[in-house]
């Protein structure tokens, strides 16, 4: 049985939080785009991704990791061609200053944790369906509180995140913690809750992931110069987008594999681990994103 792993959209958002803080920049006479480098970009990136999303449908063969460390390679190319591009005087493809940038940086480094815990929804659908054999229109039906108070939170967070800045999104860190650590809870003491129970935890760990992905964007594009704003919010879409193909690939590996060799429900508590662990480094670079940017 194959699963589809289906993202949220988020790139209206990243846009949104661009526009308020990029000015207009004049053009420079003469200045072409930076072609090769969408090339060069665009294949790494593709050798980077595509085996983490077809790895485990080829069992992780071999020639999976050497396209992978292909990727590398060509990433390490492109960065070398974005400084010779920019020391002709053209226009890289990158703003190579933000990769100077502490606070900037370290708000990628946050992002890319929180985002590879996207795959949570594809451990719990598997978990449910297979170790709980829950009906898949009741295993959705389940989300639907998580969902609302996803939305609850964000609504919450964009006017708390104006006055207290990322302390707001390291308190959901905190809460997406406790949904964790109730769900393990939950498992470990009933064995196989109900999906009324299921649905009430997951409400906690959507409420606070709520609290943290609302106002992401603007909390770590808000730390780079205005003029390199539309570089940094494609910078971040680019962090999202792979930490959400790597979180899908390396926990739902895991997951597979614990569940093959012992159970769901420990395959379940491995994967919360991997879940709590990747929060909590999230959370300790939006710490150190706040202390460089003050």
């Amino acid at each position: 049985m194959r699963c589809f792993f289906v993202n949220v959209p988020f790139g209206l958002v990243i846009i949104a939080a661009a526009s308020r803080i990029m000015p207009t920049v004049p053009r420079r006479a003469g200045t072409r785009l930076d072609v090769p480098g969408a090339i060069v970009l665009f294949a790494g990136l593709l050798c980077l991704i595509g085996p983490l999303l077809f790895g485990h449908d080829v069992h992780w063969a071999p020639w999976v990791w050497l396209v992978m460390a292909t990727g590398v390679a060509i990433v390490a190319a492109f960065l070398r061609l974005e400084r010779a591009v920019a020391s002709r005087g053209g226009m890289p493809l990158i703003d190579l200053a933000l990769l100077s940038d502490a606070a900037f940086m370290r708000g990628l480094y946050a992002v890319f944790f929180f985002f590879a815990n996207l795959s949570f929804y594809l451990v719990m659908t598997m978990f449910m369906q297979r170790g709980l054999h829950i009906p898949p229109l009741q295993a959705g039906m389940v989300f639907l509180p998580l969902a609302f108070a996803f939305v609850i939170a964000s609504r919450h967070s964009g006017a708390r995140a104006r006055h207290r800045g990322t302390l707001v999104l390291i308190e959901g860190c905190a809460v997406q913690m406790i949904g964790l650590a109730s769900l393990v809870l939950m498992v470990v003491w009933a064995q196989t809750p109900s999906a009324t129970l299921l649905a009430l935890v997951l409400a906690v760990f959507g409420y606070g992931q709520g609290l943290v992905m609302a106002p992401l964007s603007s909390a770590v594009l808000s730390t780079v110069n205005p003029a390199s704003a539309g570089a940094g919010a494609g910078m971040y879409g680019m962090t999202a987008q792979i930490a959400n193909a790597a979180g899908v690939a390396a926990i739902g590996a895991a997951f597979f594999a614990i569940e093959a060799a012992y159970s769901a429900q420990l395959a379940l508590l491995a994967a919360a681990a991997l879940f709590t662990v990747s929060i909590a480094a999230c959370a300790a670079f939006l710490s150190w994103m706040r202390r460089a940017a003050a």
